[in-house]
């Protein structure tokens, strides 16, 4: 058994200060478990059991993809559930992609997962999504009035110019949530 990890796009301190502000005051009209600032990121690639053994190669694999990637501008704005509005299971901030970012992120998702299979560690096969979970749900739950709310929001421009290898630590944070560490950050280009 190896260790829970994923590797993200995790925006700058701004920018998920700006999106807790806009939630704040809103998350006491729901009983969700909402995610803390800290933890607000962009998943890639999804690695429920990284081997110890594998850990270099892997490390190396998403430097590798993340150099051939070129930084790009982008914001959190919107928002959506998964899998639906009417049972909603996450609730999520959107990202607003012109086209080029769009195709820049899904290359940097794609690598990110090409970088883990070819080091032989086991993905997620869900499509690639991009999204930011704000909130996750005991029970499905219709939300569509929090997805109003969210569309309304548009954060400030952040330019993804490099990507995390992060380790969750199942029930070692707060209240027995995971708590996410760090392993490596890789610049794009």
């Amino acid at each position: 058994m190896g260790q829970r990890m994923f590797v993200a796009v995790v925006p700058p301190d701004d920018v998920v200060e700006h999106l807790d502000e806009f939630l704040a005051p809103r998350r006491d009209a729901a009983e969700f478990r909402w995610a803390p600032v800290e933890q607000l990121h962009l998943t890639l690639a999804f690695l429920a059991s990284v081997p110890d053994r594998r850990l270099d190669d892997l490390i190396e694999r998403v430097r590798a993809a993340a150099a051939r990637r070129t930084p790009f501008a982008t914001r959190i704005a919107g928002g959506g559930a998964f899998p639906d509005v009417a049972r909603a299971r996450v609730l999520y901030a959107d990202l607003a992609l012109d086209g080029d970012a769009r195709s820049s992120l899904a290359r940097l998702a794609a690598g990110a997962r090409t970088a883990a299979a070819t080091s032989g560690v086991e993905i997620d096969g869900q499509r690639f999504r991009p999204h930011v979970t704000v909130a996750r749900l005991g029970r499905p739950t219709e939300v569509s009035n929090w997805v109003r709310l969210l569309d309304a929001y548009v954060g400030p421009t952040f330019t993804v110019d490099q990507v995390s290898l992060v380790a969750s630590h199942l029930g070692e944070g707060p209240r027995r949530r995971p708590r996410y560490e760090v392993v490596e950050t890789f610049p794009l280009g």
